[in-house]
């Protein structure tokens, strides 16, 4: 059951009364685990036989472990943070009471995890760094949260993430695709499972300059943050490495609702073709510009990374456009037809979404971690998920690469499809499914040459 992140605990009380009794207090937890292991509850933190030190939440308190759930809720990407919030909500339940991907995954019970019942709380980034800072610094002061993931933007990703390392709590990624994520800005205690902006370029370009011809000239607009800034810079090279080459690149701000002007510049300056690397409720919006405005008549336009949420709202403009996305329910697969089933069965026939798969995705992958390293103390899980293989999500095979967090994975390539054939969650062809051994980059190469990760904790 959710818990509103306004609400007073006990340990706020504690922290009331002086820094010092919190600190007794939790050192007293840290000395009184039994040594029984994770499966009984009662406090011990989730041991597993061992004493470990008192670090970020752990031990825990009680007998609930509570994860935060930080989604946009308002703002341009609150389409998608509805959708991952729908499928937060579902992870916890088939958590504690069995059900979906959890009866599949060996390392899940069905029964909590590490015999503790998952409660969680929910905040709204408003699709904003620092307002996705501050609650998600709430949820760990406050609720005292043992995980938190969430994130439909990099900006918040990053901000949410930097605030994890700081405070030793594990943040899950959702949604956020900028190379910074695991690249210049990653740490050690995040995760991402969704593939970046360079990879990205590596999946497209074969395909776009396959359609389209070796040769042509571009233009870019781009969102202006992190995100956008490492997208366009992705678009640039890969494609001029495929032949194409670039005309200019033309930054727009996050939340824009009118981009005429921009899309003026675009059409008048020569360029064959036109990549928006807009997403969300901005991406819709600059896709039905364009075509409203005919810029489609003369040049090729792309769109290098949809979700569904957002080509619905586009409508009948995605028609032909190109673009890559996180998942999709046409993806046939166990894992994913059990997925669009389970999710449908639960929220009255919705497809989910790429975001929605993420989500829950995130969700029993740290769970898992958790029961496989026997504890909750965050440096043992963070071990559990470095280099973990598997190919339960739908995705087929993956690698948690442990150098710098990323999930090495297949990636889908998809076209929108005309209006007449969109319905029932159905939106996109499947062009490609881009295989894992096709796109990536070392880990002294690429955006991972930029990362350092910080320290697990325990050292």
């Amino acid at each position: 059951m959710a818990r509103d992140t306004n609400s007073l605990n006990r340990r706020d009380v504690l922290k009331a009364s002086g820094a010092a009794g919190v600190a007794g207090l939790a050192g007293l937890a840290g000395c009184t685990q039994d040594g029984n292991g994770g499966g009984n509850g009662g406090g011990n933190g989730g041991g597993d036989g061992e004493d470990y030190p008192s670090l970020g939440n752990f031990p825990i308190e009680g007998d609930t472990a509570t994860f935060g759930f930080n989604v946009p809720t308002s703002g341009p990407y609150s389409s998608e943070g509805e959708d991952e919030l729908r499928a937060y909500k579902l992870a916890v339940k088939h958590l504690n009471n069995g059900g979906g991907w959890v009866d599949d995954f060996g390392d899940l019970s069905g029964d909590g995890v590490l015999g503790y019942e998952i409660d969680f709380v929910e905040g709204d980034t408003a699709t904003d760094a620092d307002t996705a800072r501050e609650s998600a610094s709430r949820m760990v002061q406050r609720d005292n949260v043992i995980m938190f993931s969430g994130g439909s933007s990099s900006a918040t990703a990053i901000a949410q993430q930097g605030l994890a390392q700081s405070q030793k709590v594990l943040f899950m990624c959702c949604l956020t695709h900028s190379n910074d994520t695991t690249g210049k800005d990653c740490v050690r205690y995040s995760f991402r499972e969704m593939f970046n902006a360079y990879m990205t370029g590596q999946a497209l370009a074969p395909v776009v300059t396959g359609e389209y011809g070796d040769d042509l000239s571009f233009y870019q607009l781009y969102a202006d943050y992190s995100w956008g800034q490492t997208q366009q810079e992705s678009m640039k090279q890969f494609f001029e490495e495929a032949g194409w080459s670039q005309v200019d690149s033309v930054a727009t701000p996050l939340g824009e609702s009118d981009y005429q002007s921009y899309l003026s510049e675009a059409a008048n300056s020569g360029a064959e073709a036109l990549f928006l690397n807009h997403y969300g409720l901005d991406g819709a919006n600059s896709l039905q510009q364009a075509i409203e405005a005919g810029l489609d008549q003369n040049m090729e336009i792309v769109m290098p990374l949809y979700n569904r949420p957002m080509a619905q709202a586009a409508g009948g403009a995605i028609e032909g456009i190109f673009g890559t996305i996180a998942w999709d329910s046409q993806i046939d697969n166990e894992p994913s037809n059990s997925f669009t089933q389970f999710f449908g069965d639960e929220y009255n026939g919705r497809v989910p979404s790429g975001p929605a798969q993420l989500a829950y995705a995130q969700t029993l992958q740290y769970a898992a971690a958790a029961e496989r390293a026997g504890t909750f103390y965050p440096p043992e899980v963070i071990r559990q998920l470095e280099d973990y293989e598997y190919d339960n999500i739908g995705m087929g095979q993956e690698t948690m690469r442990k150098c710098d967090h990323q999930a090495q994975r297949d990636i889908p390539v998809v076209r929108g499809l005309p209006e007449s054939e969109q319905g029932q969650g159905q939106f996109f062809e499947l062009v490609n499914v881009t295989s894992r051994d096709d796109v990536g980059y070392a880990c002294d190469e690429g955006p991972a040459a930029e990362c350092e990760l910080g320290e697990y904790g325990d050292e």
